[in-house]
């Protein structure tokens, strides 16, 4: 019974090191200023904001480079967390060509489902 019990005891031990490794899921990390990310969205259909800055960054601490209005078209490229609790999409106004991270509840539909993966 002491070799059995021997033998089996460095297995536990080993899978219950190895559950909450497996089961740990990575922290979001936001998109440093002066981040771009490709387009990985296709969707096209009809995307506004209503005054939202375009950002350097997901973070409002980061420079506003242009300003997205409600007559203008975006176009999605991806979403990431922002280090503020809120998801942020990277997108290109198609009616200035500024490009940069606006905050999902600033944008008429919520923003990208695509993530960038940052």
């Amino acid at each position: 019974m002491k070799r059995r019990l021997a033998a089996i005891v460095p297995a536990l031990a080993a899978v219950a090191i190895a559950v909450p490794l497996s089961m740990a899921t990575p922290a979001a990390a936001h998109a440093a200023c002066g981040t771009t990310v490709s387009d990985k969205d296709s969707s096209s259909w009809g995307k506004t904001a209503n005054g939202a800055n375009e950002r350097s960054g997901s973070s409002t601490s980061c420079t506003a480079k242009g300003v997205a209005y409600n007559t203008q078209t975006l176009d999605y490229h991806c979403y990431t967390a922002g280090n503020d609790g809120y998801t942020w999409t990277f997108l290109r106004n198609d009616s200035t060509g500024v490009t940069g991270w606006v905050r999902d509840d600033l944008l008429s539909d919520g923003g990208s489902f695509v993530s960038c993966g940052i």
